[in-house]
């Protein structure tokens, strides 16, 4: 059984989480049809209970709090403008250092990556976030940053870059969790094949 935890905080950008929140409920539906149980489960997780106003202002109500939530394989961070609040929160940089330690991978989307690197979990690896924030991150020191991946892993800590870049590593986890295969039946069910617009116009 896997349980991913996807975080969300006040001004989180929605895709960061929702892309990632998509591909693992896929994962998770595909698994538990073939078990005829539930062996994967997917929760959003956040500071408090109350509801959460996102950044473009969608509005999520969290499943469970940093205080109450069943023990996470996964945890994933997305970012938004909210990191640049919450890295200075101890009581969110605290959980993360609580949470890491039993987990089997630790994953961010965007500006999430700073919120590791703030919880040492990223201190000193290779990392990935958001193309206009990489150089105001690689003066924090202790970071490689990747900028020509959409998205990097190092040891068990693995980050993307922007918004839709989490979707990409979240297909790319749930091939090491389960394998290839199921990987591309999630992406095909979710009909992600992107060709981007202006690029594909060339």
């Amino acid at each position: 059984m896997t349980t991913y935890g996807v975080v969300t905080f006040t001004d989180a950008e929605e895709l960061d989480f929702v892309g990632p929140w998509e591909v693992f409920t896929v994962s998770a539906m595909i698994n538990n049809l073939a078990a005829e149980a539930e062996i994967d489960r997917v929760v959003l997780v956040a500071p408090g209970t109350d509801p959460v106003r996102c950044n473009k202002g969608l509005r999520v109500i969290p499943d469970h709090s940093f205080d109450d939530h069943p023990p996470l394989d996964v945890v994933l961070v997305p970012g938004g403008f909210g990191t640049r609040r919450e890295v200075n929160n101890p009581a969110f940089i605290s959980w993360l250092q609580q949470v890491a330690p039993t987990c089997q991978w630790i994953t961010s989307v965007c500006t999430g990556s700073l919120m590791l690197h703030e919880a040492g979990l990223a201190a000193g690896k290779r990392v990935a976030t958001h193309w206009g924030f990489e150089d105001e991150f690689e003066k924090r020191g202790n970071v490689t940053i990747v900028r020509d991946a959409r998205w990097v892993r190092d040891g068990n800590v693995v980050s993307s870059q922007g918004v839709s870049a989490g979707i990409d590593m979240s297909l790319w986890l749930i091939g090491q969790i389960n394998d290839p295969t199921h990987a591309k039946a999630v992406q095909r069910y979710i009909q992600y094949d992107p060709a981007p617009p202006y690029q594909a116009e060339v």
